[in-house]
Protein backbone atom coordinates (compact mmCIF):
# COMPACT_ATOMS: atom_id res chain seq x y z
CA UNK A 1 0.00 0.00 0.00
CA UNK A 2 1.12 3.34 -1.09
CA UNK A 3 0.12 4.82 2.43
CA UNK A 4 -0.49 3.29 5.50
CA UNK A 5 -3.73 3.34 7.17
CA UNK A 6 -2.69 5.54 10.38
CA UNK A 7 -1.08 8.24 8.37
CA UNK A 8 -4.07 8.52 6.00
CA UNK A 9 -6.34 9.27 8.58
CA UNK A 10 -4.31 11.41 10.12
CA UNK A 11 -4.14 13.20 6.96
CA UNK A 12 -8.29 13.06 6.70
CA UNK A 13 -8.72 14.44 10.03
CA UNK A 14 -6.02 17.60 9.19
CA UNK A 15 -8.24 18.17 5.76
CA UNK A 16 -10.96 18.33 8.10
CA UNK A 17 -10.08 19.82 10.86
CA UNK A 18 -11.37 23.93 9.82
CA UNK A 19 -14.91 22.50 9.17
CA UNK A 20 -15.12 20.25 5.79
CA UNK A 21 -17.32 17.66 5.66
CA UNK A 22 -15.84 15.70 3.50
CA UNK A 23 -12.18 14.90 2.76
CA UNK A 24 -10.16 12.62 0.34
CA UNK A 25 -6.82 11.39 -0.36
CA UNK A 26 -5.69 10.25 -3.57
CA UNK A 27 -2.61 8.17 -4.07
CA UNK A 28 -0.84 7.50 -6.73
CA UNK A 29 2.18 4.97 -8.70
CA UNK A 30 2.61 5.21 -12.36
CA UNK A 31 5.36 3.92 -14.31
CA UNK A 32 5.24 4.69 -17.96
CA UNK A 33 7.38 3.62 -20.78
CA UNK A 34 7.43 5.01 -24.31
CA UNK A 35 9.08 4.12 -27.56
CA UNK A 36 9.49 7.36 -30.17
CA UNK A 37 10.31 5.93 -33.70
CA UNK A 38 11.08 8.65 -36.65
CA UNK A 39 13.42 9.18 -39.68
CA UNK A 40 13.95 5.26 -39.88
CA UNK A 41 14.99 4.72 -36.49
CA UNK A 42 14.55 4.33 -32.95
CA UNK A 43 14.74 8.20 -31.29
CA UNK A 44 13.89 8.28 -28.02
CA UNK A 45 13.12 5.43 -25.34
CA UNK A 46 11.61 6.60 -22.08
CA UNK A 47 10.66 4.61 -18.44
CA UNK A 48 10.28 6.21 -15.40
CA UNK A 49 7.50 6.72 -12.62
CA UNK A 50 5.43 9.27 -11.07
CA UNK A 51 4.30 9.24 -7.94
CA UNK A 52 2.41 11.33 -5.43
CA UNK A 53 -0.58 12.43 -3.60
CA UNK A 54 -3.76 15.16 -4.30
CA UNK A 55 -5.57 16.18 -1.08
CA UNK A 56 -9.70 17.32 -1.81
CA UNK A 57 -11.62 18.45 1.21
CA UNK A 58 -15.73 19.81 0.44
CA UNK A 59 -17.69 21.77 2.56
CA UNK A 60 -20.90 21.85 0.69
CA UNK A 61 -20.04 22.86 -2.41
CA UNK A 62 -17.05 24.33 -1.90
CA UNK A 63 -13.79 22.88 -2.55
CA UNK A 64 -10.21 22.79 -1.86
CA UNK A 65 -7.39 20.46 -3.64
CA UNK A 66 -3.50 20.47 -2.88
CA UNK A 67 -0.90 17.95 -3.72
CA UNK A 68 2.61 16.90 -3.62
CA UNK A 69 5.12 14.49 -4.23
CA UNK A 70 6.97 14.55 -1.18
CA UNK A 71 5.70 11.09 0.44
CA UNK A 72 7.20 11.86 3.97
CA UNK A 73 4.93 12.32 6.37
CA UNK A 74 5.93 16.13 6.99
CA UNK A 75 5.10 16.64 3.75
CA UNK A 76 1.53 15.34 3.55
CA UNK A 77 0.87 17.12 6.26
CA UNK A 78 2.09 20.17 5.21
CA UNK A 79 -0.35 19.07 2.14
CA UNK A 80 -3.58 18.45 4.37
CA UNK A 81 -2.88 21.97 6.27
CA UNK A 82 -3.43 23.28 2.96
CA UNK A 83 -6.16 22.21 2.24
CA UNK A 84 -7.24 23.06 5.69
CA UNK A 85 -6.33 26.65 5.36
CA UNK A 86 -8.42 26.83 2.59
CA UNK A 87 -11.55 26.01 4.03
CA UNK A 88 -13.15 28.79 6.50
CA UNK A 89 -15.42 26.58 8.78
CA UNK A 90 -15.84 25.55 12.58
CA UNK A 91 -12.76 24.13 13.92
CA UNK A 92 -13.48 20.40 14.87
CA UNK A 93 -11.60 17.39 15.67
CA UNK A 94 -12.26 13.85 14.36
CA UNK A 95 -10.44 10.90 14.14
CA UNK A 96 -11.48 8.27 10.84
CA UNK A 97 -11.65 4.56 10.60
CA UNK A 98 -11.38 3.11 7.48
CA UNK A 99 -11.98 -0.22 6.36
CA UNK A 100 -10.46 -1.69 3.02
CA UNK A 101 -12.42 -2.53 0.00
CA UNK A 102 -11.50 -4.63 -2.60
CA UNK A 103 -13.61 -4.26 -5.87
CA UNK A 104 -13.35 -7.07 -8.33
CA UNK A 105 -10.78 -6.89 -11.17
CA UNK A 106 -12.29 -6.90 -15.14
CA UNK A 107 -8.99 -6.31 -16.46
CA UNK A 108 -6.98 -9.50 -17.08
CA UNK A 109 -3.01 -8.66 -18.43
CA UNK A 110 -1.35 -12.13 -20.05
CA UNK A 111 1.86 -9.72 -21.09
CA UNK A 112 2.71 -7.19 -18.55
CA UNK A 113 4.51 -4.53 -20.87
CA UNK A 114 7.32 -3.97 -18.25
CA UNK A 115 8.36 -7.71 -17.92
CA UNK A 116 8.86 -8.20 -21.63
CA UNK A 117 12.35 -7.14 -22.57
CA UNK A 118 12.77 -3.40 -24.41
CA UNK A 119 14.40 -5.48 -27.82
CA UNK A 120 10.83 -6.48 -28.13
CA UNK A 121 8.28 -3.44 -27.84
CA UNK A 122 11.28 -1.87 -30.31
CA UNK A 123 10.67 -4.66 -32.86
CA UNK A 124 6.80 -4.16 -32.54
CA UNK A 125 7.09 -0.31 -32.96
CA UNK A 126 9.47 -0.92 -35.80
CA UNK A 127 7.47 -3.67 -37.46
CA UNK A 128 4.68 -1.00 -37.97
CA UNK A 129 6.24 2.18 -39.11
CA UNK A 130 8.51 -0.10 -41.57
CA UNK A 131 5.09 -1.31 -42.98
CA UNK A 132 4.10 2.58 -43.53
CA UNK A 133 7.12 3.10 -45.17
CA UNK A 134 7.13 0.21 -47.55
CA UNK A 135 3.34 1.07 -48.35
CA UNK A 136 4.17 3.23 -51.23
CA UNK A 137 7.47 5.01 -52.50
CA UNK A 138 5.46 8.18 -51.97
CA UNK A 139 5.73 8.03 -48.18
CA UNK A 140 8.53 10.48 -47.29
CA UNK A 141 8.06 10.25 -43.81
CA UNK A 142 6.51 8.17 -40.81
CA UNK A 143 6.88 8.91 -37.02
CA UNK A 144 5.52 6.28 -34.61
CA UNK A 145 5.22 5.96 -30.58
CA UNK A 146 3.99 3.17 -28.57
CA UNK A 147 3.22 3.73 -25.04
CA UNK A 148 2.77 1.84 -21.85
CA UNK A 149 1.33 2.49 -18.84
CA UNK A 150 0.92 0.54 -15.46
CA UNK A 151 -0.69 2.70 -13.03
CA UNK A 152 -2.00 2.13 -9.50
CA UNK A 153 -4.06 4.33 -7.42
CA UNK A 154 -5.11 4.22 -3.93
CA UNK A 155 -8.39 6.17 -2.23
CA UNK A 156 -9.24 7.16 1.04
CA UNK A 157 -12.00 8.80 2.34
CA UNK A 158 -14.10 10.39 5.65
CA UNK A 159 -16.95 8.47 4.73
CA UNK A 160 -14.34 5.13 5.62
CA UNK A 161 -13.54 4.15 1.95
CA UNK A 162 -9.98 2.60 1.63
CA UNK A 163 -9.34 1.21 -1.43
CA UNK A 164 -6.49 0.34 -4.04
CA UNK A 165 -6.72 -0.48 -7.97
CA UNK A 166 -4.47 -0.71 -11.04
CA UNK A 167 -4.73 -0.32 -14.62
CA UNK A 168 -2.33 -1.14 -17.11
CA UNK A 169 -2.98 0.13 -20.88
CA UNK A 170 -0.67 -0.02 -24.34
CA UNK A 171 -1.30 2.17 -27.40
CA UNK A 172 0.59 2.22 -30.33
CA UNK A 173 0.56 4.78 -32.99
CA UNK A 174 2.24 5.88 -36.53
CA UNK A 175 1.57 9.05 -38.99
CA UNK A 176 2.59 8.93 -42.08
CA UNK A 177 3.53 11.70 -44.78
CA UNK A 178 2.89 11.11 -48.73
CA UNK A 179 4.68 13.80 -50.65
CA UNK A 180 4.45 14.47 -54.25
CA UNK A 181 5.01 17.99 -56.14
CA UNK A 182 5.88 19.32 -53.03
CA UNK A 183 2.96 19.05 -50.94
CA UNK A 184 2.91 16.77 -48.36
CA UNK A 185 -0.60 15.32 -46.75
CA UNK A 186 -0.74 13.02 -43.47
CA UNK A 187 -2.59 9.65 -42.53
CA UNK A 188 -2.81 8.37 -39.04
CA UNK A 189 -3.80 5.33 -37.16
CA UNK A 190 -3.50 4.69 -33.20
CA UNK A 191 -5.13 1.83 -32.02
CA UNK A 192 -4.89 1.17 -28.08
CA UNK A 193 -6.21 -1.31 -24.68
CA UNK A 194 -6.51 -1.85 -21.41
CA UNK A 195 -4.31 -4.91 -21.47
CA UNK A 196 -0.93 -5.73 -21.82
CA UNK A 197 1.21 -6.87 -24.85
CA UNK A 198 -1.11 -9.80 -26.07
CA UNK A 199 -3.08 -6.30 -27.36
CA UNK A 200 -0.96 -6.89 -30.66
CA UNK A 201 -2.37 -10.36 -31.27
CA UNK A 202 -4.87 -9.21 -32.43
CA UNK A 203 -3.92 -5.66 -33.71
CA UNK A 204 -0.84 -6.23 -35.42
CA UNK A 205 1.51 -3.51 -36.14
CA UNK A 206 1.79 -4.16 -39.78
CA UNK A 207 -1.78 -3.24 -39.77
CA UNK A 208 -1.50 -0.68 -37.89
CA UNK A 209 1.10 1.41 -40.44
CA UNK A 210 -0.66 -0.10 -43.71
CA UNK A 211 -3.50 2.12 -42.46
CA UNK A 212 -1.58 4.93 -41.86
CA UNK A 213 -0.38 5.16 -44.76
CA UNK A 214 -2.90 4.22 -46.83
CA UNK A 215 -4.90 7.56 -45.48
CA UNK A 216 -1.60 9.46 -46.30
CA UNK A 217 -2.00 8.65 -49.71
CA UNK A 218 -5.32 8.89 -50.42
CA UNK A 219 -5.56 12.45 -49.12
CA UNK A 220 -2.24 13.14 -51.44
CA UNK A 221 -4.54 11.96 -54.50
CA UNK A 222 -7.59 14.25 -53.18
CA UNK A 223 -9.13 17.40 -54.31
CA UNK A 224 -10.21 19.90 -51.84
CA UNK A 225 -13.85 19.63 -50.53
CA UNK A 226 -16.09 22.05 -51.53
CA UNK A 227 -18.25 23.96 -48.79
CA UNK A 228 -21.58 23.70 -48.11
CA UNK A 229 -24.72 22.09 -46.35
CA UNK A 230 -24.87 18.76 -47.53
CA UNK A 231 -26.15 15.22 -46.11
CA UNK A 232 -23.43 13.43 -44.62
CA UNK A 233 -22.27 9.72 -43.46
CA UNK A 234 -20.18 9.21 -40.85
CA UNK A 235 -18.36 5.98 -40.01
CA UNK A 236 -18.07 3.84 -37.55
CA UNK A 237 -15.18 4.00 -34.79
CA UNK A 238 -13.20 6.92 -34.21
CA UNK A 239 -16.19 8.71 -36.27
CA UNK A 240 -17.98 8.39 -32.57
CA UNK A 241 -15.59 11.44 -31.58
CA UNK A 242 -18.40 13.60 -33.15
CA UNK A 243 -20.69 12.36 -30.26
CA UNK A 244 -18.02 12.68 -27.70
CA UNK A 245 -18.15 16.32 -28.31
CA UNK A 246 -20.66 17.56 -29.70
CA UNK A 247 -23.03 15.78 -27.34
CA UNK A 248 -20.85 13.98 -24.55
CA UNK A 249 -19.18 17.09 -23.11
CA UNK A 250 -22.50 18.65 -22.45
CA UNK A 251 -23.63 16.06 -20.24
CA UNK A 252 -20.98 16.05 -17.92
CA UNK A 253 -21.54 17.53 -14.68
CA UNK A 254 -18.78 19.49 -14.92
CA UNK A 255 -20.67 21.45 -16.94
CA UNK A 256 -24.34 20.73 -16.81
CA UNK A 257 -23.79 21.29 -12.43
CA UNK A 258 -23.17 25.09 -12.93
CA UNK A 259 -25.84 25.93 -15.48
CA UNK A 260 -23.37 25.58 -18.21
CA UNK A 261 -24.85 23.17 -20.69
CA UNK A 262 -26.71 23.04 -23.20
CA UNK A 263 -28.40 20.06 -21.75
CA UNK A 264 -29.26 21.03 -18.26
CA UNK A 265 -32.99 20.72 -17.23
CA UNK A 266 -33.59 18.26 -20.26
CA UNK A 267 -33.55 14.70 -18.68
CA UNK A 268 -36.81 12.78 -19.60
CA UNK A 269 -37.38 15.18 -22.81
CA UNK A 270 -36.32 14.28 -26.61
CA UNK A 271 -33.11 15.87 -27.59
CA UNK A 272 -32.51 12.91 -30.53
CA UNK A 273 -34.14 11.30 -33.06
CA UNK A 274 -35.54 8.56 -31.75
CA UNK A 275 -32.86 5.99 -34.06
CA UNK A 276 -30.43 7.31 -31.07
CA UNK A 277 -29.32 5.52 -28.26
CA UNK A 278 -25.98 6.17 -26.66
CA UNK A 279 -23.89 5.42 -23.39
CA UNK A 280 -21.01 5.92 -21.27
CA UNK A 281 -20.03 2.44 -20.23
CA UNK A 282 -16.66 2.30 -18.29
CA UNK A 283 -16.97 -1.84 -17.82
CA UNK A 284 -15.76 -3.45 -20.42
CA UNK A 285 -13.40 -5.50 -19.62
CA UNK A 286 -9.83 -4.33 -21.18
CA UNK A 287 -11.20 -1.22 -22.69
CA UNK A 288 -9.04 1.67 -23.26
CA UNK A 289 -11.37 4.23 -21.72
CA UNK A 290 -12.29 1.37 -18.84
CA UNK A 291 -11.55 1.34 -15.12
CA UNK A 292 -12.86 -0.74 -12.08
CA UNK A 293 -13.04 2.05 -10.17
CA UNK A 294 -12.99 5.79 -11.19
CA UNK A 295 -10.81 7.91 -9.43
CA UNK A 296 -13.04 8.57 -6.26
CA UNK A 297 -13.26 5.16 -5.61
CA UNK A 298 -16.92 4.77 -7.37
CA UNK A 299 -17.52 1.69 -9.38
CA UNK A 300 -17.71 2.21 -13.22
CA UNK A 301 -21.45 1.56 -14.43
CA UNK A 302 -22.97 1.18 -17.86
CA UNK A 303 -24.60 4.75 -17.97
CA UNK A 304 -27.75 4.62 -20.15
CA UNK A 305 -27.20 8.62 -21.15
CA UNK A 306 -30.05 8.75 -24.66
CA UNK A 307 -32.67 5.90 -24.96
CA UNK A 308 -34.64 6.31 -28.19
CA UNK A 309 -33.92 9.81 -28.41
CA UNK A 310 -34.88 10.33 -24.76
CA UNK A 311 -32.21 11.84 -22.51
CA UNK A 312 -31.58 9.27 -19.45
CA UNK A 313 -28.63 10.28 -17.77
CA UNK A 314 -25.76 12.51 -16.98
CA UNK A 315 -22.31 11.80 -16.13
CA UNK A 316 -21.79 12.79 -12.61
CA UNK A 317 -18.93 12.88 -9.92
CA UNK A 318 -18.89 14.05 -6.89
CA UNK A 319 -19.32 17.30 -6.32
CA UNK A 320 -21.64 17.21 -9.66
CA UNK A 321 -23.65 14.83 -7.31
CA UNK A 322 -23.88 17.87 -4.56
CA UNK A 323 -24.88 20.58 -6.87
CA UNK A 324 -27.15 18.44 -8.59
CA UNK A 325 -29.12 16.20 -6.09
CA UNK A 326 -28.18 13.50 -8.53
CA UNK A 327 -26.17 9.94 -7.19
CA UNK A 328 -22.51 9.89 -8.78
CA UNK A 329 -22.28 7.69 -11.81
CA UNK A 330 -18.78 6.33 -11.66
CA UNK A 331 -17.54 9.11 -14.19
CA UNK A 332 -15.13 10.73 -11.74
CA UNK A 333 -11.43 11.10 -13.81
CA UNK A 334 -8.68 12.86 -13.52
CA UNK A 335 -5.15 12.87 -15.65
CA UNK A 336 -3.21 11.71 -12.37
CA UNK A 337 -2.48 12.99 -8.90
CA UNK A 338 -2.09 16.86 -9.31
CA UNK A 339 -5.15 17.12 -11.01
CA UNK A 340 -8.98 17.51 -9.00
CA UNK A 341 -11.16 15.09 -10.50
CA UNK A 342 -14.15 16.13 -12.37
CA UNK A 343 -17.43 14.20 -14.33
CA UNK A 344 -15.80 12.88 -17.69
CA UNK A 345 -16.57 10.12 -20.06
CA UNK A 346 -14.94 6.61 -20.08
CA UNK A 347 -15.95 4.59 -23.46
CA UNK A 348 -18.93 6.47 -24.88
CA UNK A 349 -20.32 5.71 -27.95
CA UNK A 350 -23.84 5.52 -29.74
CA UNK A 351 -25.41 2.36 -29.82
CA UNK A 352 -26.65 0.03 -33.03
CA UNK A 353 -29.84 0.96 -34.45
CA UNK A 354 -32.52 -0.66 -37.16
CA UNK A 355 -30.85 0.56 -40.49
CA UNK A 356 -28.62 -1.56 -42.92
CA UNK A 357 -25.44 -0.01 -43.76
CA UNK A 358 -25.71 -0.50 -47.45
CA UNK A 359 -28.65 1.44 -47.03
CA UNK A 360 -27.33 4.25 -45.45
CA UNK A 361 -25.02 5.02 -48.88
CA UNK A 362 -27.48 3.89 -51.43
CA UNK A 363 -29.92 6.84 -49.69
CA UNK A 364 -27.90 9.46 -50.24
CA UNK A 365 -28.36 11.34 -53.83
CA UNK A 366 -25.22 13.53 -52.99
CA UNK A 367 -23.32 13.72 -49.84
CA UNK A 368 -20.16 13.28 -47.89
CA UNK A 369 -18.69 10.10 -46.35
CA UNK A 370 -16.42 10.53 -43.72
CA UNK A 371 -14.33 7.27 -43.80
CA UNK A 372 -11.90 8.97 -40.61
CA UNK A 373 -12.77 11.96 -38.53
CA UNK A 374 -10.21 13.73 -36.69
CA UNK A 375 -9.83 16.53 -34.13
CA UNK A 376 -12.48 18.92 -33.11
CA UNK A 377 -13.37 21.57 -30.10
CA UNK A 378 -16.86 22.08 -28.57
CA UNK A 379 -18.20 25.08 -26.35
CA UNK A 380 -20.29 22.42 -23.77
CA UNK A 381 -22.41 25.24 -22.86
CA UNK A 382 -23.69 26.48 -26.66
CA UNK A 383 -22.56 22.52 -28.56
CA UNK A 384 -20.94 24.74 -31.19
CA UNK A 385 -18.32 22.29 -32.48
CA UNK A 386 -15.85 22.04 -35.81
CA UNK A 387 -14.07 18.51 -36.26
CA UNK A 388 -12.32 17.86 -39.24
CA UNK A 389 -12.65 14.96 -41.31
CA UNK A 390 -8.99 12.83 -41.87
CA UNK A 391 -10.61 10.72 -44.95
CA UNK A 392 -13.44 12.02 -46.98
CA UNK A 393 -15.22 10.96 -50.22
CA UNK A 394 -17.91 12.42 -52.07
CA UNK A 395 -21.60 10.19 -52.62
CA UNK A 396 -23.30 10.25 -55.90
CA UNK A 397 -26.60 8.59 -56.31
CA UNK A 398 -25.80 6.15 -53.60
CA UNK A 399 -21.94 5.58 -54.90
CA UNK A 400 -19.03 5.99 -52.74
CA UNK A 401 -16.88 8.46 -55.37
CA UNK A 402 -14.10 10.32 -55.56
CA UNK A 403 -11.49 11.08 -52.21
CA UNK A 404 -12.31 14.68 -50.85
CA UNK A 405 -9.41 16.67 -48.21
CA UNK A 406 -9.71 19.74 -46.21
CA UNK A 407 -13.22 18.98 -45.21
CA UNK A 408 -14.54 19.73 -42.11
CA UNK A 409 -18.40 19.70 -39.75
CA UNK A 410 -19.24 22.59 -37.88
CA UNK A 411 -22.80 22.65 -36.33
CA UNK A 412 -24.25 22.32 -32.69
CA UNK A 413 -24.60 19.14 -30.22
CA UNK A 414 -28.56 19.67 -29.97
CA UNK A 415 -28.62 19.83 -33.93
CA UNK A 416 -26.89 17.12 -34.42
CA UNK A 417 -28.75 14.85 -32.65
CA UNK A 418 -31.84 15.65 -33.94
CA UNK A 419 -30.09 15.38 -37.45
CA UNK A 420 -28.84 11.71 -37.56
CA UNK A 421 -31.77 10.33 -39.23
CA UNK A 422 -30.48 7.19 -39.56
CA UNK A 423 -27.92 4.34 -37.66
CA UNK A 424 -26.39 1.16 -38.84
CA UNK A 425 -25.90 -2.02 -37.22
CA UNK A 426 -21.86 -2.24 -37.52
CA UNK A 427 -20.81 -0.61 -33.93
CA UNK A 428 -17.12 0.08 -33.44
CA UNK A 429 -14.58 2.14 -31.20
CA UNK A 430 -11.57 4.60 -31.56
CA UNK A 431 -9.31 5.53 -28.94
CA UNK A 432 -7.97 9.19 -27.97
CA UNK A 433 -6.80 11.23 -25.44
CA UNK A 434 -9.76 14.10 -23.99
CA UNK A 435 -8.33 16.70 -22.45
CA UNK A 436 -10.70 18.97 -19.99
CA UNK A 437 -10.28 20.43 -16.35
CA UNK A 438 -8.56 17.42 -15.25
CA UNK A 439 -5.78 17.13 -17.36
CA UNK A 440 -5.79 14.43 -20.30
CA UNK A 441 -7.59 10.82 -19.65
CA UNK A 442 -7.95 7.69 -21.98
CA UNK A 443 -11.58 8.00 -23.49
CA UNK A 444 -13.07 5.37 -26.38
CA UNK A 445 -15.56 6.99 -28.70
CA UNK A 446 -17.65 4.93 -30.84
CA UNK A 447 -20.62 4.20 -33.19
CA UNK A 448 -21.93 2.22 -36.00
CA UNK A 449 -22.04 3.58 -39.22
CA UNK A 450 -24.78 6.62 -39.59
CA UNK A 451 -26.25 9.76 -41.88
CA UNK A 452 -26.96 13.10 -40.76
CA UNK A 453 -29.64 14.16 -42.97
CA UNK A 454 -28.34 17.69 -43.34
CA UNK A 455 -25.07 19.62 -41.91
CA UNK A 456 -22.65 22.40 -42.84
CA UNK A 457 -19.65 21.09 -44.60
CA UNK A 458 -16.30 23.00 -44.43
CA UNK A 459 -13.92 23.01 -47.50
CA UNK A 460 -12.97 25.65 -50.40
Amino acid sequence: MLLDKQLLGDLLAKATSTGADFAEVFGELTRLNTIHYIDKKIQTIGDGTDSGVGIRAFLGTKTAFASTNDLSRAGLMRCAQAVADAIEGIVNERKYGLIERVFPNIHTVERMPFDVQMKEKIDLLREGCRAAEEYNPLIAQVSGNMLMEDRNILIANTEGLLTQDRKVRVRMSIQAVASKDGENQTGFFGPGGGMGLEFFDTHRPADIGRRAAEQAMVNLNADYCKAGQMMVAIDNGFGGVIFHEACGHSLEATSVGIGASQMCGKLGQKIANEKVSAVDDGTIPNAWGSLNIDDEGHPTQRNVLIENGILKNYMIDRLGSRRMNMPATGNARRQDYRYEATSRMTNTFILNGPDRNEDIIKSMEFGLYCKAMGGGSVNPATGAFNFAVNEGYMVRNGEICEAVRGASLIGTGSQILQDIDMVGQNLATGQGMCGSLSGSIPTDVGQPLIRVSKITVGGV
